[in-house]
């Protein structure tokens, strides 16, 4: 499972462990920004880690000047080029894990745009061959917010672009 940040992580892995599935997570983000909000995540979703116990690989690429090239001029894009770089990059994992399938945590979100991850995923499902899980995580997203409050995790106030910064 890529996980984009530790409390909307939170109701996904409850729903898939309930279901009898073991999980690996995976944190790859680089288009988290600034660099403090990159480190204020990426340590919150350690602490999650030693907390539940789970089983989580790390990319920790801060990908600025990757994610400034590929959106610069084009910020109505922006949320293709981020859900497609993550989930990318999520299904060549689950292949060198020899993973059934792959998922994101990004599907608990009600502000992200749940189709384009949807059809993304479909994509990178059909160019790795390997299954694309897209459950709809979305109504536990109020419990995942007060699960991570009740456990003091880090909360973020925008989807992660240094855009959504912008606008929130």
């Amino acid at each position: 499972m890529h996980i984009c940040c530790a409390n909307c992580v939170l109701y996904p892995v409850t729903v898939i462990k309930q279901q009898g599935v073991d999980l690996k997570g995976f944190w790859f983000n680089p288009n988290i920004h600034p660099f403090t909000e990159y480190k204020n995540r990426l340590d919150a979703t350690r602490r999650l880690e030693g907390l539940w116990n789970l089983d989580v690989e790390y990319t920790d690429y801060y990908g600025l000047r990757e994610y400034l090239r590929n959106v610069a001029g084009n910020g109505s894009g922006r949320c293709e080029y981020c859900y497609t770089v993550r989930l990318e990059e999520s299904a060549k994992k689950a292949i060198d894990m020899n993973a059934d399938a792959f998922t994101t945590s990004l599907l608990v979100s009600s502000y992200q745009k749940f189709d384009m991850i949807i059809d993304i995923g479909r994509m990178m499902q059909d160019k790795y061959s390997v299954e694309f899980y897209g459950e709809d995580f979305r109504k536990g997203f109020n419990k995942s917010r007060r699960m991570s409050k009740e456990m003091g995790l880090y909360r973020q106030k925008y989807c992660g672009c240094i855009y959504s910064e912008m606008e929130s």
